[in-house]
C-alpha cells in the first residue's frame, strides 16, 4: 500500500523511518549493497573541487568539468525540487585475477571486467525510483550514474558510505573501495544518515607510494594528467614518452592504488552475475586487440565500459604494453606482425604508439632489428602526420 506523508516530508517521523527501512530492503533486493541518505544542500568541498580544476589537475576532462561546475552546486539543477539525495554503493568483483607475468596480455581495471555498470545500475535506479514514487504518491525521482554532474563521492561521504582515502576514492571500513556509486534524487525529505567522522587512513601512504607516475602529489589530490587510469580511458591522444614505461601492461584503468589498501583485504566482492567478470576477458591478448578493426572492436566490447576508451585509445595502450614487454620465443613473430600492422593503421596516434613499441623491440631483440627498421623506414616514406613521423624517426634511432 502507498504511504502518504504530509507535504512530501518523511524526515525523522516513525513513518519516515519505516519507508526508509523499506527502501533499504528494496535496494538490497535489486542488487545494491548499501544505501545512505543525505540532504540536497550543496557539496561541502565544492570550492576544493574548483581549485583542483584551476590547478590544471583535471586533464582532458577539464573542459567538461568546468562547463558543468555550476550544475554541481545544486542537485536541484538535475531534478527540480530535490530534497533528499539517496546514495547507493554496489560492490563489484574484487577477486578478479591479474597476473603481471603475462606479457602478451593486457590488464583491465577490475570494475570494467564484465557488463557496463552504467546500464546495470541505471536500470536498478529506475526500478528503485518507481518503487519510491509508488510508496510516496506525488514524489519525483531521478537516477544518476556518474554521467550527470552530481558530486557523487561528496554526497556519498555525507551520507555515511565511507571516508575519502588518500587516493581520493571513498573507503568503507567493512567493504574497502571496490564498489560503484550511484545516486537517486528525490523530491521527498527522508531521514538522513551521518558521515564517518574518523579518517581511518591514519599515517598510511601506501596508495601514494605505489603510483608509478606520481599521479598523487599529495594526500587526496589526483593529477589526472599523470594518472594511468585517466590516460588509458579518457585521453585518446599520444601518451607522453616518460609515462609509457610506467604503464606496464595496463590498457584500461589501473588498480594499483587500490590493491595496496589495507581495507581492501575485506572487500566482499559480489556473486551478482551482472557484475561478475567474464571468463577469459580479464586479460585480453594484446596481439588480438591490435588486429581489431572498428567493427570488430565494437562487436567485441559491446555492452562493456571499455568502449569508453574508443578503439584508438585501447589499441594505442595495447601497443604501449607490447613495447614494455617484448614477447618471447614463438610469440615474437605474432607480436611483430601485429605492431607492423598497427604501424599502417588509419589512426596516426596508433601508428605513433606502434612505432614507439617497435623501437623498444629493436633495442631489446637485436636479431629482429633489421626487420623492424625496414618496416619503420617503409612507413616513414609514406607518413604524412608530423607526430607519427617523429615517433618513427625516434624508433629508428634517427635524430629527433
Amino acid at each position: 500500500m502507498p504511504l502518504a506523508f504530509q507535504e512530501q516530508s518523511a524526515d525523522q517521523s516513525d513513518g519516515g523511518r519505516r519507508v526508509l527501512e523499506r527502501l533499504r530492503q528494496e535496494s538490497l533486493r535489486l542488487g545494491f549493497s548499501r544505501l545512505g541518505v543525505t540532504t540536497a544542500e550543496p557539496p561541502p568541498r565544492l570550492d576544493h573541487f574548483s581549485k583542483w580544476i584551476d590547478r590544471g589537475f583535471a586533464g582532458v576532462m577539464e573542459g567538461w568539468m568546468r562547463r558543468h561546475l555550476s550544475l554541481r552546486r545544486n542537485p536541484d539543477n538535475l531534478l527540480l525540487g530535490t530534497r533528499s539525495v539517496i546514495m547507493l554503493a554496489t560492490d563489484y568483483d574484487a577477486r578478479a585475477v591479474h597476473s603481471r607475468k603475462s606479457p602478451d596480455r593486457g590488464q583491465i581495471a577490475r570494475y570494467a571486467i564484465g557488463r557496463d555498470y552504467h546500464d546495470v545500475l541505471r536500470s536498478r535506479l529506475n526500478q528503485l525510483g518507481r518503487w519510491l514514487e509508488e510508496a510516496m504518491p506525488g514524489c519525483k525521482t531521478r537516477g544518476v550514474v556518474d554521467s550527470a554532474p552530481l558530486a557523487e563521492r561528496e554526497f556519498a561521504a555525507r551520507a555515511g558510505l565511507g571516508w575519502f582515502g588518500k587516493n581520493t576514492m571513498l573507503i568503507d571500513q567493512r567493504a574497502g573501495s571496490y564498489f560503484f556509486l550511484s545516486g537517486l534524487l528525490t523530491t521527498v525529505s527522508l531521514p538522513i544518515d551521518y558521515p564517518v567522522e574518523v579518517d581511518h587512513c591514519g599515517t598510511c601512504t601506501a596508495c601514494l607510494d605505489i603510483c608509478p607516475t606520481d599521479a598523487l602529489p599529495e594526500p587526496r589530490v589526483l593529477d589526472a594528467n599523470r594518472c594511468i587510469s585517466a590516460l588509458t580511458i579518457e585521453d585518446h591522444g599520444p601518451v607522453a614518452e616518460t609515462f609509457r614505461p610506467h604503464f606496464g601492461n595496463w590498457i584500461f584503468g589501473c588498480d594499483l592504488c587500490q590493491e595496496v589498501r589495507p581495507w581492501n583485504r575485506y572487500a566482499p566482492g559480489t556473486e551478482d552475475p551482472e557484475l561478475q567478470s567474464i571468463e577469459n576477458e580479464e586479460m585480453p591478448s594484446l596481439v588480438e586487440l591490435l588486429s581489431l578493426d572498428k567493427s570488430a572492436f565494437r562487436k567485441k566490447f559491446h555492452g562493456s565500459p571499455i568502449l569508453r576508451a574508443k578503439r584508438v585509445g585501447l589499441l594505442r595502450s595495447a601497443a604501449i604494453a607490447l613495447g614494455n614487454h617484448p614477447l618471447a620465443n614463438c610469440d615474437i613473430s605474432a607480436g611483430l606482425h601485429s605492431l607492423c600492422r598497427a604501424l599502417q593503421d588509419d589512426e596516426p596516434v596508433l601508428r605513433g604508439a606502434a612505432a614507439w613499441a617497435l623501437g623498444q623491440w629493436r633495442q631489446r631483440i637485436p636479431t629482429k632489428a633489421p626487420q623492424i627498421i625496414d618496416a619503420l623506414q617503409a612507413q616513414l616514406a609514406d607518413e604524412q602526420d608530423d607526430s607519427a613521423k617523429y615517433e618513427i624517426r625516434s624508433a629508428i634511432g634517427q635524430s629527433k
